[in-house]
């Protein structure tokens, strides 16, 4: 496994009063400073020091954007009421090194009220690793919608998408435009579909597992498949959540439970019939990414 990056070490300047150093001296507190800043420590006044010194503290611990937000906070803007006639559709599409990526945007109640009726939409294919630069237009084609769990409000939607070239060519990424024709093509037979899809819940070192020690490893096999106890489950209120919220999607997410490893999971989806078991697979993988997002969790697929 990866060996967690080496932590930067800390850094501490004393920097004199300019009116008492020499040119050279003040050179160095600028250099030193600067090498503070860029480790991202923080001055603060130092007893003793003569006017004008600073001792730069240890670094101060890194938090990422949505590690230090608030969703308390972000319940008051979501909570407010919402004009009537519209809502936020959440289009959902496939990236070049297959992941779902999504972006939003408003509609009116008449355009959302089927996939039919749901416009087309477009994103920069040169930025997921679809298209080039210099022509960089990727189109979104919905396919399937689904509620929304993370704007629940009963309107606001999940829109999974088809992508295309300008030319309305499927992209080498869309493998679901050759499969829908297929089925098309064998309308009068009803495959039935189960899927089972496992996963991995890691910290955000994206090399250790939770309920892994740092650069070590667990007790062996055995007491974590379907096991209940802090000692053993690591990662359960992910797993309930992404349940919950597949649920209120109307996926048909059938089970889940954990598996033989510290951290890792897995559910089902199905049955479904032909396509959707494959759409609604797709849309849950979205869903686990966000609902792993909100637990500051990363999750491999």
């Amino acid at each position: 496994r990866l060996k967690p990056k080496n932590v930067k070490p800390s850094v501490r300047c004393i920097a004199e009063s300019p009116t008492r150093a020499s040119p050279q001296a003040n050179m160095l507190t600028f250099t030193l400073s600067a090498l503070a800043l860029s480790t991202g420590a923080r001055p603060v006044a130092r007893r003793g020091a003569v006017r004008g010194s600073v001792v730069m503290n240890a670094p101060m611990v890194r938090q990422t954007g949505k590690n230090s937000m608030d969703m308390a906070a972000l319940s008051n803007y979501m909570n407010l009421p919402m004009p009537a006639d519209t809502l936020q559709a959440e289009y959902v599409f496939i990236d070049g090194s297959n992941k779902a990526r999504s972006k939003c945007r408003t509609l009116s109640n008449k355009q959302a009220a089927s996939i039919e009726s749901l416009p087309n939409w477009t994103y920069d294919g040169s930025s997921t690793g679809q298209a080039p630069g210099k022509d960089s237009e990727v189109i979104m084609k919905p396919v399937a919608m689904y509620l929304d769990p993370f704007r629940p409000n009963g309107k606001n939607i999940l829109v999974l998408c088809d992508t295309y070239d300008g030319l309305g060519n499927a992209l080498p990424t869309n493998p679901r435009a050759a499969a829908a024709k297929l089925f098309e093509e064998h309308a009068e037979q009803v495959p039935w579909f189960g899927i089972e899809q496992e996963y991995t819940l890691f910290n955000l070192d994206m090399s250790t597992p939770l309920g892994w020690p740092n650069n070590g490893y667990p007790l062996p096999q055995g007491p974590y498949y379907c096991g209940a106890g802090a000692d053993r489950m690591f990662g359960r209120a992910i797993s309930d959540a992404h349940y919950a919220a597949c649920r209120y999607a109307g996926l048909t997410i059938s089970g889940t439970n954990a598996e033989v490893m510290p951290g890792q999971w897995e559910y089902q989806v199905g049955p479904c019939v032909g396509i959707a078991g494959a759409d609604q697979l797709w849309m849950s993988r979205y869903i686990l990414d966000r609902v792993a997002e909100d637990f500051n969790v990363y999750v491999t697929l």
